[in-house]
């Protein structure tokens, strides 16, 4: 008990990592090509940049490589626990590519999974983040320090859970699960300049 209180005390005690500067990006999702609608995400760049900033390149595709998530899909959703996607090389959970070249290391691990709808780096230990991400479906307490928080659903938690009824308890999707468009939101202060 006392290790768990005082690993969750290293943890960000904020509940809204929250900043109007933040980036906003979206993804239009398909399920077996018919269209979902669109899942639309704020990045903490004010708490985790480098990380927030692979996902908006990727987004956007407007890296030097042009690498995107343009029609990649969800390769593993967990019912209850998260959807996974972002492997635009493999597809199946092996590959990815981050903007800055294979991996990057491990940014400010101290926001927590602490609700639905949060957008982190999935990896395979520490410092080795590409363009794979997961979306939370619940609080994920236990993956804290692990894994990188850097966004969070601000519209579309209809089509996160369509995202979800797709999934199963193996991780196997009964649907493919492809991100048919995806870019930056321009907000309206940017777009009037």
């Amino acid at each position: 008990m006392r290790l768990y209180q005082a690993r969750t005390a290293l943890f960000s005690t904020l509940n809204n990592y929250r900043d109007p500067k933040n980036p906003q990006v979206f993804l239009t999702v398909s399920r077996d090509g018919k269209p979902l609608g669109q899942l639309v995400f704020e990045l903490y760049a004010n708490h985790n940049p480098k990380t927030a900033e692979n996902f908006r390149s990727l987004c956007a595709g407007d890296n030097q490589k042009g690498y995107t998530y343009k029609k990649s899909h969800f390769h593993r959703v967990i019912t209850d626990f998260m959807a996974q996607g972002g492997d635009f090389t493999h597809g199946n959970g092996t590959g990815g590519l981050s903007i800055y070249g294979a991996k990057f290391a491990d940014e400010n691990m101290r926001l927590r999974h602490y609700k639905r709808g949060l957008l982190s780096m999935a990896n395979a230990g520490p410092n080795t983040n590409g363009s794979q991400f997961f979306i939370t479906f619940k609080p994920t307490d236990w993956l804290d320090g692990y894994h990188c928080v850097f966004g969070e659903l601000i519209q579309g938690e209809d089509v996160l859970k369509q995202i979800e009824l797709a999934g199963s308890r193996s991780g196997a999707t009964s649907s493919k699960i492809v991100i048919e468009d995806c870019g930056e939101v321009v907000k309206h202060a940017e777009a009037a300049k």
